[in-house]
């Protein structure tokens, strides 16, 4: 197994001394005849890292096809798409089998049901570290912001020039995952960033950075206004079913600015699915650790310190026939994680 720098988890993987080093062990597994399948959740931090692997490989093998396992439906990344014309389709559209190599961006084997019965041949993401899975090439990250900036260094490493559709393609994603570099980020997020800048169309940029709701959509906002609850310091909302778990996100970014939250918890219903996004500041705070022990044994959980999602089957929530999922709902599901909220439940009959 090759893969990952100095710093992070463990010595689970081999050490490199440089960013050269390390581009060499991860083209040196790549032939002239392979057809490479990269597989990722598309959000833009992964679209970006699949762009420039993409770029990294083309003249290396015989073909490069960049598939995603989820529904693009937010607008902001089908306009990403559009705009830059990044050549992506459907997991179901591709025979997984038919590519000599597989590589998973911006993600681990064990985060989706989607890539666990897949054998990757590279992994690259930000991440923290999971157990669970092996892959010939890993480079895990968990210091960095984005995984675009790692495949940035990639590119810089291996001397090519992105192109301005891919240098805003990257920009994108180190902005949008390190939330303006005001979230969790390392120097290197900064120093990607400062040179992709130079390259980018800032037009492009503020167009896609600017459309994030459908009109559509807007309904979902006032529900979760409508449905809000405070319990010290913490706000929690659910907004019901909804045609996208996008909006979810949408409006927990949104809720994230009200002062007075600490802690935001949005939920809704989503293809047989209890969607949860989770939003704090990271400082002495950490949501996907939260994520992880409050739903990790009812779905999948994870993510960041100051951002988190969790989604469970409705089945495993074992509904009887007077239950519904309400906001009220969502906070029985968190209270033993939380001592107030505990005491006051045991209070509130209604709780």
């Amino acid at each position: 197994m090759a893969g990952r720098s100095k710093n992070g988890n463990g010595n689970r993987f081999p050490r490199f001394r440089s960013n050269r080093e390390r581009l060499n062990a991860l083209l040196s597994l790549f032939k002239k005849e392979d057809r490479v399948l990269i597989l990722i959740w598309a959000d833009p931090d992964a679209l970006a890292s699949a762009l420039a692997m993409r770029r990294l490989l083309s003249q290396r093998v015989s073909q490069v096809v960049i598939a995603h396992v989820n529904e693009i439906r937010r607008v902001n990344n089908q306009l990403m798409i559009k705009l830059l014309k990044i050549p992506v389709m459907k997991k179901s559209q591709v025979a997984v089998n038919d590519f000599t190599k597989k590589v998973l961006l911006d993600s681990q084997p064990t985060h989706n049901p989607a890539f666990e019965n897949i054998d990757f041949d590279v992994v690259i993401d930000h991440h923290p570290l999971n157990d669970g899975w092996q892959a010939a090439f890993a480079d895990i990250r968990p210091e960095y912001g984005a995984t675009s900036t790692i495949l940035t260094e990639y590119l810089r490493t291996a001397g090519i020039k992105p192109s301005v559709a891919l240098a805003t393609a990257l920009v994108y994603g180190i902005k949008t995952d390190t939330d303006n570099f005001e979230k969790h980020c390392a120097l290197q997020d900064v120093i990607c960033f400062h040179y992709l800048f130079k390259r980018l169309n800032r037009h492009l940029l503020h167009k896609i950075e600017s459309s994030d709701i459908r009109r559509s959509e807007l309904k979902y906002i006032r529900l979760a206004l409508d449905n809000m609850k405070f319990r010290k310091q913490r706000l929690f909302t659910h907004v019901g079913k909804v045609p996208n778990a996008d909006i979810l996100v949408v409006i927990a970014d949104l809720l994230n600015h009200v002062q007075e939250a600490g802690w935001v918890f949005v939920s809704g219903e989503h293809r047989q699915r209890l969607i949860i996004i989770i939003r704090c500041d990271g400082y002495r705070k950490n949501a996907g650790r939260l994520a992880e022990r409050a739903f990790g044994s009812l779905g999948y959980a994870g993510g960041h310190r100051e951002k988190a999602r969790a989604e469970i089957p409705l089945e495993n929530l074992k509904l009887n026939g007077d239950k519904t999922i309400n906001t009220l709902f969502l906070i029985k599901l968190l209270k033993k994680h939380f001592k107030d909220l505990k005491n006051e439940a045991k209070k509130n009959a209604d709780f």
